[in-house]
């Protein structure tokens, strides 16, 4: 769902509807029992972060799923409390995904690291533990914040080439790098997948209806035949070009950069 918050502001640092005022009341037994898996098993250095749809208050109750960022909680714990939640909180959410870090994903000068910071302060609201990791100030929608999300995009490829990737694995990254070069190139700033296929229509109009087609892809409403990911992944399918342009524009990952 599309965060309507989204953009940029005026001195040009990223805007974003995630804010606890703004999470449906519908999904606070959900959020409260995170919370308190969380403090019945974490040491003092765990953090628990809320963010998508429920923390930008686009979601719909019954319909869309809880996303959880749980960093420095035990092995296994994500998995274990994201099947136990699911399945106790059935009748109000589709499901409830952890994803896990640390703190070192959090931490130095790299592109990978910036990315999580930016992701961190603008996209998450911290939900329990001691929330140290959340920089304290605004990033700029910029190059180095698309390059931070989707800086490894050619190795991505590369990756996807040489394995049998899931085609919405496929689908959601190449549009968030999509997402990633428009925002670069109008100066503006958007992560949305649709607002990625709608805006390429600028920038390679014969391409942009390969570009659409993704979205259903990645929105896990259609599987493509197995001959059409293909296509996409071919040296020159729709994802090899997103990625050219991605290369051109925003640059991969690549030595420090200063925060």
């Amino acid at each position: 769902m599309k965060d309507p918050h989204e953009g940029l502001n005026p001195d040009g640092t990223i805007r974003t509807g995630a804010d606890r005022r703004r999470v449906p009341p519908e999904f606070e037994p959900i959020l409260s029992a995170a919370a308190q898996a969380l403090r019945a098993v974490a040491g003092g250095a765990a953090e628990l972060h809320l963010y998508g749809s429920v923390a930008n208050g686009t979601a719909q109750p019954g319909v869309s799923d809880v996303d959880l960022l749980a960093i420095n909680v035990p092995e296994g714990w994500c998995l274990r409390t994201s099947d136990e939640l699911t399945a106790r909180f059935s009748h109000l959410c589709r499901g409830v995904e952890i994803g896990e870090g640390t703190s070192s994903d959090f931490l130095g000068d790299d592109d990978e690291a910036y990315g999580n910071r930016v992701f961190l302060r603008h996209y998450c609201l911290p939900l329990a533990g001691g929330n140290v990791l959340r920089p304290a100030a605004a990033f700029l929608g910029d190059a180095r914040a698309a390059r931070g999300f989707n800086g490894d995009i050619g190795d991505a490829l590369a990756r996807w080439r040489s394995g049998s990737p899931p085609a919405r694995s496929v689908a959601r990254k190449t549009l968030f790098a999509a997402a990633g070069v428009m925002s670069v190139l109008t100066r503006t700033w958007t992560t949305d997948r649709r607002d990625a296929a709608r805006l390429w229509a600028d920038l390679e109009p014969r391409r942009a209806p390969e570009l659409t087609a993704l979205v259903p892809w990645a929105e896990g409403e259609q599987e493509p035949r197995a001959s059409e990911l293909a296509g996409a992944l071919s040296s020159r399918g729709i994802v090899a070009s997103v990625v050219e342009q991605f290369e051109s524009a925003v640059g991969f990952w690549e030595g420090p950069v200063s925060q």
